[in-house]
């Protein structure tokens, strides 16, 4: 196995898993990281696809406990019944609307110069959102109605947009939405599981002509790094809402998105562009 593309999958790996449950977007940062790479292809468009598992599977194994006791209760009691039947409703408007436009989108806007806007665009809402009075009506997911998991699912859905951000159009939406920060966080967490598990088979499905055992090893080293820098990423964000707002992930993104903006105006970095 080449040594070079090895260390590629290690770094995607841990970029994924960084960033995949913040609200800096994950697809954006894969985006661009792979064109510093060169590692754009179709080739690496499906490792990208298969070292989503690796977070999924850091987030599973976190609320490892939750989930057994939910699949446990399921059909029997009501707060088991209720998360899933949210989680159900929050998911369809993304799997709709990605099914319906998903092509197009890849096709339109997966370059650098819409991220980067994305990215600026999406931190005005995080600062937005944190300005303004936040009267808390949910403060935990088994308060969540029905009609909350619907508004986080339409929320989830503009993380169609590359460089949105499914994490951040979820967490921050709660916030709008009224509900308290760590009640947004861990929906966006429980709510990333279907999302994630269901696109990555999909693509799976779509991109299995790619498949190939002599890449195994490249996929093992991404998968990974992805969970592991998922795991302590989820914990440490856990513990940073505890006492921290989302004000510093927008000037993040806004000072990414200028670097990139002005990087691929200068012709200084070869973005591709629409």
């Amino acid at each position: 196995m080449d040594l070079v593309l090895l260390l590629k999958a290690l770094v995607l790996g841990v970029v994924e898993g960084l960033t995949e449950f913040l609200p800096v977007s994950s697809t954006g940062h894969l985006i661009l990281a792979g064109e510093l790479l060169n590692f754009n292809d179709e080739r690496g468009k499906l490792f990208e696809i298969v070292i989503q598992s690796g977070a999924i599977l850091a987030v599973v194994w976190e609320y490892r406990a939750r989930i057994a006791s939910v699949l446990a209760g399921l059909g029997r009691e009501r707060l088991a019944n209720r998360l899933v039947l949210n989680l159900a409703i929050a998911f369809t408007p993304l799997a709709a609307l990605g099914l319906l436009f998903g092509k197009a989108i890849k096709a339109q806007l997966f370059n650098a110069p819409t991220v980067a806007s994305a990215f600026i665009v999406g931190a005005f809402f995080i600062l937005w959102a944190e300005r303004r009075e936040h009267t808390v009506r949910v403060r935990t997911v088994d308060e969540m109605k029905p009609l909350d998991a619907l508004k986080m699912g339409l929320a989830q859905a503009l993380a169609l947009i590359p460089g949105t951000s499914r994490s951040g159009a979820t967490i921050i939406g709660g916030l709008f939405f009224g509900l308290s920060r760590r009640a947004a966080t861990e929906f966006s967490f429980f709510l990333a599981i279907p999302t994630l598990i269901v696109a990555t088979l999909y693509q799976l499905y779509k991109e299995r002509a790619l498949l190939s055992a002599d890449d195994v090893g490249m996929w093992a080293v991404g998968f990974v790094a992805a969970f592991v820098s998922a795991f302590l990423c989820v914990r440490w964000l856990l513990r940073f809402i505890s006492s921290h707002d989302f004000t510093p992930f927008a000037w993040y993104r806004i000072a990414f998105g200028i670097v990139v903006l002005v990087t691929w105006q200068l012709d200084l970095v070869a973005w591709a562009s629409a």
